[in-house]
């Protein structure tokens, strides 16, 4: 029996939220994702579209084109959030849209395939009251719609055999949708995602060509930024109706509903180049971070890159703190999932076991404020892991089983979130388990290559690997990518330098950072040692005797995660040469 196949337009729709949004109100909730999916069923009929089935808060529809898709799908969302505009938060009813062009077997009224999958992955890639498409559907809609999509690099999803490049769309909201978003945040219980608009950069030169360098420079921090799902970008179509004119940063702020404004200009002189970049949080009116790049002009586009990648780094760490500042001033009973998970980093990152404590609690107020939020479940994993690693755990096997689980539900909930394979690859480590922290490092820095815990967490797996020095290379390139990096990077470093026998430059390193735990100290210990300095060598030697009398170098490196046995017992040998038992 032959099989019957065409070319369609297919369209996914699925409400984001819709179990907390339960869990807040079961009965309103239904009534109120019912009359959404009728409203959106009718608006897909109106168009020429056929909705084929619904599969519970889901609805799977086809188009004969990708443009009469588009068009129906930002119809709706457009709709959909102003009419909501004055609904209060936790009955609004957000939907994401995932459109792909694909070729599908139709039988019995249903259609099947992979194209049909990968337009569900679509949709879950697409911000709440967004869109998603693939490439292949981008191709087709650009040119032929009013609607600007934000290219969103390529992205590997879960049971597609190769990479898709994907394209968001967002609704510029009202000024009184920002407005009431702004009340929302500023009053409420209920906090968004750091939420930032980049800014047209302003062409500061008489060349009218550089208008070009301007744009680009624009439209790839739009691009590059969209890849931290921990930020809310409002999208390019939203923020060009501002180019070319005089910026009021509170203003602006309001009608496009954002807490942070990046703002920026272009000044060519001769075959230089000078870009500034300024980050204002919007309530204040205050600068957070700014700076300044004076580039030679060689390649254009190679320039372009370079300053991308360096701006791109240095902003989410600015937005966290200047978020932590903001969540530091809430009352506990105040914070929401976000809230929560950020204030669970910053103790996290304390190494101590009463922060330990304190940010677990945390993260579960976190998901169980938001059960479906993957970065929480991935953190839960991370925290859990710290308390492994330092002992801080009653029943070390019960508390695997709790990292496991959380980092499955993680990954389940979202594959493509790039801070969940970077903490998959951490836990990885944990366990010594170096081919699994490689193939996640690998996934983690495809999705996000500008993230700066992504690209030394790259230089410390090649160090255990023992290539340390391509290890250094990767590490200082964290370095120069954020140069506010947390103070642990030294650390890195340090030991990168130790595994290449680079001992004098280790010790530098070290000078850099406070030496927290034994390997930290061991480390510098041996150092000394291999540099026949015995003296310098001893304070840290009675240091970890003090913290761990029973101290022993071979179970402490046997402990380690060297793939090469040749660096373990160097490791072994520095050791015990600086004085600590054998």
């Amino acid at each position: 029996m032959s099989v019957a196949r065409r070319l369609v337009a297919i369209f996914y729709a699925d409400v984001a939220g819709y179990s907390r949004l339960t869990g807040a109100d079961e009965e309103g909730t239904h009534r109120r994702v019912m009359a959404v999916l009728d409203d959106v069923s009718a608006a897909i009929r109106n168009s020429g579209g056929t909705v084929l089935r619904y599969a519970g808060d889901a609805i799977l529809a086809v188009f004969p084109s990708v443009v009469l898709a588009v068009d129906t799908s930002t119809a709706i969302q457009s709709e959909l959030a102003a009419g909501q505009a004055g609904a209060a938060e936790d009955e609004r009813v957000a939907i994401r849209i995932g459109i792909n062009l694909g070729d599908v077997i139709e039988d019995r009224g249903e259609v099947y395939g992979e194209g049909v999958n990968l337009a569900a992955r679509l949709e879950s890639a697409a911000a709440p009251g967004g869109i998603c498409l693939s490439g292949a559907a981008h191709d087709q809609v650009d040119g032929r719609s009013v609607a600007t999509f934000v290219d969103g690099g390529e992205q590997v999803f879960k049971n597609i055999a190769r990479p898709v490049r994907v394209w968001h769309w967002s609704p510029a909201p009202s000024p009184a949708t920002a407005k009431q978003a702004a009340a929302d945040s500023a009053d409420g219980p209920v906090s968004e995602l750091p939420s930032i608009a980049v800014l047209p950069f302003a062409n500061m030169s008489s060349d009218p060509e550089q208008e070009f360098f301007a744009d680009g420079i624009t439209e790839d921090i739009l691009t590059e930024l969209s890849r931290f799902k921990e930020l809310f970008v409002i999208s390019r179509n939203s923020v060009m109706g501002y180019k070319g004119k005089a910026i009021n940063v509170p203003q602006v702020a309001r009608e496009l509903g954002v807490r942070y404004i990046l703002e920026g200009s272009v000044r060519r002189a001769a075959n230089r180049v000078r870009v500034t970049v300024q980050l204002i949080e919007a309530e204040s009116d205050r600068h957070i971070w700014a700076e300044r790049y004076d580039r030679q002009l060689d390649d254009i586009f190679d320039l372009q890159d370079e300053l991308t990648r360096t701006i791109v780094a240095v902003l989410p760490g600015r937005l966290e703190v200047a978020t932590a500042e903001r969540v530091e001033r809430k009352r506990p009973e105040n914070l929401a999932a976000y809230d929560c998970v950020l204030a669970a980093k910053l103790l996290h990152h304390r190494s101590k076991r009463e922060c330990n404590a304190e940010a677990l609690a945390l993260i579960e107020k976190a998901i169980a404020l938001d059960p479906r939020y993957a970065h929480a479940h991935a953190w839960r994993a991370c925290i859990l892991g710290q308390q492994w690693g330092w002992g801080w755990c009653d029943d070390r096997t019960e508390t695997e089983g709790r990292i496991v689980d959380a980092l499955e539900t993680a990954r389940a909930l979202d594959d493509n979130d790039s801070d969940v394979h970077r903490i998959l690859a951490a836990v990885a480590l944990i366990y010594r388990d170096l081919d699994k922290a490689v193939f996640h490092e690998d996934r983690a820095l495809v999705l996000n290559p500008n993230d700066d815990l992504i690209v030394v967490q790259r230089g410390e797996i090649l160090t255990w690997l023992g290539k340390a020095q391509e290890g250094i290379t990767w590490i200082r390139r964290a370095m120069t990518l954020n140069p506010f990096h947390p103070v642990r990077f030294w650390g890195h470093l340090g030991r990168a330098h130790f595994v290449a026998r680079q001992y004098g430059e280790a010790l530098e390193a070290y000078r850099n950072t406070v030496l927290g735990d034994v390997t930290g100290l061991g480390i510098v210990a041996g150092c000394h040692a291999m540099l026949d300095e015995k003296d310098a060598a001893a304070p840290r030697v009675a240091e970890v005797l003090k913290r761990e009398p029973a101290f022993s170098a071979a179970a402490h490196v046997g402990g380690l995660c060297y793939a090469r046995e040749e660096d373990r017992i160097h490791h072994r040998d520095a050791l015990v040469a600086a004085g600590l038992p054998a």
